[in-house]
C-alpha cells in the first residue's frame, strides 16, 4: 500500500506539472495571438494616420514660396525581348515663382489680393519655370494603380514636404506613441512591410511606409507595445485560467489527501484490533486460569490458594473494566463529558498501587522510584489518577533502551497537586513535543517496531482537562523525559 501511495504521489505531481506546463504553453499561445492582435490594430491605426496626413498635405496651401505648380504624370509600357512586361513612369513638374512675377523681394506668403492677381497673369514665362522631371523603372510596382499613385505622391512631396512633426501629432490623437524617422531606400518600396515584435520580454513593432516611393523616401514608424495593455486585454482569460488551474489542483489535492487519510485510517484500525487484542489477551488468560482453579474442588479446599485466585480474578476484572473506560472515554469530543468520581485518596499508596500493576516486559531491566511523601492527599477521580500515571509509566518503559530508571514525585502548591513523572528513556524530538498531545500522532515511533496507536497521551491530557488541570512535557533527546500534570484541590 505503501508503494502504491508513493507512486500516486508521483503520478500526481507528474500530472499537476504537466497540467501547469499546457497551461503555460496556452497561456504564451494567447498572449502571442494578443501581441498580433495589437500589432494588427495599431496598424491600421498608423495606415489612418498615414492617410489623414496625406490629406492634410494635398490641401495644405503651397504658396509659401511658390505661387502654383502644375505636373502630368505619363505611363509607358512595353515588353522586353523574352516576353516580360515593363513599365517606365515619368513625372514632369513644372513651379512657378510666383514673387518673381509679381517682383517681390523678401521672402513672405502672398496675400489673398497677390494670390489672385498672380491667377490672372501669364504664367508661360520660360525664365520664371521650373521644371522637374523624374522617370522611374516601375516594372516592380504590383499594379497600375500602384504605380500612380506613386507618382502622385511625388508630386504632394514637392508641393507640401513629409515630415515627422505632421504624423507625430496624428499619432498621438489616437494615443499611439511611436519613434518616426524619414529614410532613404536603397531600392524602390511600393508597399508598407511590418517587422513584427521578435521577443515577448519588452515587444516592439516597426512599420514602414514609403511616401514617395519614385524618390525612394519612407518613414519608419516604430512602436513599444506595453504590456500592460496586453496583459489588460487578457484580463478575463488569466484570471479565468487561474481560478481554474486551481481548481483543479487543490481537488487533486484533495483526492490524494483523502485517499492518504483513508489509508491513515485503515492502519490505525488495524493497529487498534491488534492493539485491543494484545491488551484484552492478558486479562482474559488470568480469568480462564482462575476459572480453572475455581472448578477445581482441592484448589478451593486451601484457603490461600482460594484468596489468590479470587484476588487474581478481581485484577483481571479490574483491568478489563479500566481498559473498557479508557475506550469509552477516549471517544468522548469534550471533557465534560467524561464523568468523574470524586474521592480522597492517599497519592504515595496510589503510586505503588500503579507500580506493582505494571507488567515488566522481560529482557529490560526498570528501575523504579516512588518519591511521593506519604501525606500528600488528593481529591480527584482515581480510577482516573491511576490510568495516568499508568500510562506515563508504560510510555517511558516502551520507549527505553535495555535499561530505565523511572521515578515519581509529587508537589502541592496553590495551584493544586503536581505529579513529575520523569524517566531516562530515549527522549522525545522537540519538533514532536508540541504535537505528542494530539490524536493518533505517535513522532518517532511511527517508523520503529514499538507497537501503539498514538492514543495513550491523548488519553491522559484529556483526564487531566476533564479534571480542570494541565499536563506539560519537558524532554531531552536521548536523556528523558519528564511529564509534569497538575489537578487543582
Amino acid at each position: 500500500m505503501e508503494k502504491k501511495i508513493k507512486t500516486l504521489y508521483i503520478l500526481s505531481i507528474a500530472a499537476i506539472l504537466a497540467f501547469l506546463g499546457m497551461q503555460v504553453y496556452w497561456l504564451y499561445g494567447r498572449y502571442e495571438y494578443t501581441l498580433t492582435e495589437y500589432e494588427d490594430i495599431s496598424c491600421e491605426i498608423i495606415s489612418n494616420a498615414i492617410a489623414e496626413y496625406n490629406n492634410e498635405r494635398s490641401k495644405r496651401s503651397a504658396v509659401k514660396k511658390i505661387a502654383r505648380t502644375q505636373s502630368s504624370y505619363q505611363m509607358n509600357t512595353d515588353v522586353d525581348s523574352a516576353g516580360n512586361r515593363r513599365r517606365n513612369v515619368t513625372v514632369t513638374t513644372k513651379e512657378i515663382d510666383g514673387r518673381k512675377l509679381l517682383g517681390i523681394a523678401d521672402k513672405r506668403d502672398l496675400t489673398p489680393e497677390e494670390i489672385k492677381r498672380l491667377q490672372e497673369l501669364v504664367l508661360d514665362s520660360l525664365d520664371m519655370v521650373d521644371a522637374k522631371i523624374a522617370t522611374v523603372d516601375a516594372t516592380s510596382a504590383p499594379s497600375d494603380g500602384i504605380a500612380w499613385n506613386a507618382m502622385r505622391n511625388f508630386d504632394s512631396e514637392i508641393q507640401s514636404p513629409f515630415t515627422t512633426v505632421g504624423i507625430d501629432s496624428i499619432l498621438r490623437k489616437s494615443n499611439l506613441n511611436a519613434e518616426i524617422t524619414l529614410i532613404l531606400q536603397d531600392s524602390v518600396t511600393w508597399e508598407p512591410v511590418t517587422m513584427r515584435h521578435s521577443s515577448v520580454i519588452s515587444p516592439r513593432f516597426s512599420v514602414t511606409i514609403p511616401y514617395s516611393e519614385l524618390e525612394r523616401k519612407a518613414v519608419v514608424i516604430e512602436c513599444e507595445i506595453p504590456s500592460s495593455e496586453i496583459l489588460r486585454s487578457m484580463g478575463w482569460t488569466l484570471v479565468l485560467a487561474s481560478v481554474i488551474s486551481l481548481f483543479l489542483i487543490l481537488c487533486l489535492l484533495w483526492q490524494i489527501n483523502t485517499i492518504v487519510r483513508l489509508t491513515r485510517l485503515d492502519r490505525m484500525r488495524n493497529m487498534f484490533i491488534t492493539t485491543m487484542i494484545h491488551e484484552l489477551k492478558r486479562p482474559i488468560s488470568t480469568l480462564k486460569m482462575c476459572v480453572s482453579g475455581i472448578e477445581n474442588e482441592k484448589m478451593l479446599a486451601d484457603k490461600n490458594v482460594k484468596a489468590e485466585l479470587m484476588g487474581a480474578t478481581r485484577t483481571a476484572l479490574d483491568n478489563l473494566s479500566a481498559y473498557f473506560s479508557k475506550l469509552r472515554d477516549i471517544t468522548f469530543n469534550r471533557v465534560e463529558q467524561i464523568p468523574l468520581n470524586i474521592v480522597c485518596f492517599n497519592l504515595a499508596t496510589l503510586v505503588s498501587d500503579v507500580v506493582s500493576s505494571i507488567q515488566k516486559p522481560s529482557g529490560k531491566t526498570i528501575a523504579f522510584e516512588n518519591r511521593v511523601k506519604d501525606g500528600i492527599q488528593v481529591s480527584a477521580d482515581r480510577s482516573h489518577i491511576f490510568n495516568i500515571i499508568n500510562n506515563l509509566i508504560e510510555n517511558a518503559i516502551k520507549y527505553s533502551g535495555d535499561t530505565v530508571g523511572i521515578s515519581v514525585e509529587a508537589t502541592v502548591s496553590d495551584k493544586g497537586v503536581s505529579v513529575i513523572v520523569t524517566d531516562t528513556g530515549n527522549g522525545i524530538q522537540l519538533s514532536d513535543q508540541a504535537k505528542i498531545f494530539t490524536r493518533f500522532y505517535r513522532g518517532r515511533a511511527v517508523d520503529s517496531d514499538i507497537p501503539g496507536m498514538g492514543l495513550g497521551l491523548t488519553y491522559v491530557k484529556l483526564l487531566v482537562e476533564a479534571h480542570g488541570g494541565n499536563i506539560s512535557v519537558n524532554s531531552t533527546p536521548g536523556a528523558g523525559t519528564s511529564f509534569t500534570f497538575t489537578i487543582p484541590q
